[in-house]
């Protein structure tokens, strides 16, 4: 089953809630099944990279960690400020985005 979000990549969006909250980013990838998103620059999580052939001397890299959908905000792209999200036909019949502060679709 193919769940609809109120966000998906390439939005700039603005974290609502947990230790992250008030930072603003990018989504850089949406997981569907897990209900997740990747933010650009949030929730950054320390990962050990083990020693392999092509890379001999491993280390640690920081990466962004996946954070919950409902904790994520949409940044309405018109007004800049952060919008709840709606969907509702547009004049040719499809299914669109639309902000529910300034009633304009979104894309």
């Amino acid at each position: 089953m193919n769940k609809k979000f109120h966000i998906k990549k390439g939005d700039k969006v603005t974290i609502i809630s947990g230790n992250h909250k008030g930072a603003e980013g990018v989504v850089l990838t949406v997981d569907r099944e897990k209900e997740r998103a990747t933010v650009e620059g949030v929730n950054m999580v320390t990962k050990h990279i083990k020693p392999t052939a092509e890379k001999p001397e491993g280390g640690v890299k920081k990466m962004e960690a996946p954070i919950h959908v409902s904790n994520i905000m949409l940044i309405d792209p018109e007004t800049g400020e952060s919008t709840r999200v709606g969907r509702k036909q547009d004049e040719n019949g499809k299914l669109k985005r639309y902000s529910k502060n300034t009633g304009k679709f979104i894309d």
